[in-house]
């Protein structure tokens, strides 16, 4: 099963604060939202997905996808997904991909490249384009070994995946690999060829002719409201 966590939108890219407003950062996350569900969608061989959320609106997003909903418990992404693999070990799956809703390039070519690559039993692990955080990982068994989101998790998680004795795969696939968390990122976002729907709300913006906040009230912003990094 797929699992795609997805926590409140109107709150989310705080660390974009310093060039978008709330309002168009909660265009921004749900833009991308839809760009990574179409994704799944348009992936023929993929297995089940559910979207892990309470958020409302990923709820609906969830269901014009046909895609089920597992309700978290709306304390945290490793949470939410502690919570959704046992809900899959309870149903039986063999395995779980586990991908967020900030990666926007995501392509239905780099989630068969997973599956072709994938171990019987294992893990396949995607890291982001700084390798520092995850942005994919599959696991078979689907609870192979607990992941923990935050910052830096891809060596973690890598380690974790080694310590079980079975075969770990590192897989480097652009799309996934580039997230949105930094201003920098949304103007590789914008300039990236496509006509994804967060590309073109981030081209509508004229990045280029804002000014950016201070990154010292940034910072105090993000510490108020305990952002977190993959």
């Amino acid at each position: 099963m797929i699992l795609v966590p997805i926590k409140n939108l109107a709150d989310a890219k705080q660390r974009l604060s310093s060039i978008l407003t709330p309002e168009e950062r909660f265009a921004l996350a749900q833009a991308m939202c839809e760009d990574v569900l179409e994704a799944l969608a348009n992936w023929q061989s993929r297995p089940a997905v559910a979207v892990v959320t309470t958020d409302s609106l990923a709820r609906d997003l969830a269901a014009r996808f046909h895609f089920e909903v597992i309700t978290d418990d709306n304390s945290g992404e490793t949470s939410a997904i502690e919570m959704a693999t046992a809900v899959c070990r309870e149903r039986g799956a063999k395995s779980t991909l586990v991908v967020p809703a900030d990666i926007p390039m995501i392509d239905s070519s780099e989630l068969q490249k997973i599956a072709d690559s994938a171990p019987k039993s294992g893990a396949v692990l995607v890291p982001d384009a700084a390798g520092r955080g995850t942005n994919a990982a599959w696991r078979s068994p689907g609870d192979l070994f607990p992941l923990r989101f935050g910052n830096d998790s891809f060596q973690p998680h890598l380690a974790a995946a080694k310590a079980t004795g079975l075969t770990c795969v590192v897989l480097k696939l652009p799309g996934i690999a580039r997230d949105v968390d930094r201003p920098e990122d949304l103007h590789e976002l914008a300039a990236a060829s496509g006509n994804r729907r967060s590309q073109k709300l981030a081209r509508s913006w004229n990045l280029g002719q804002r000014k950016r906040v201070d990154d010292s009230q940034v910072e105090h912003h993000q510490v108020q409201h305990g952002v977190r990094q993959r």
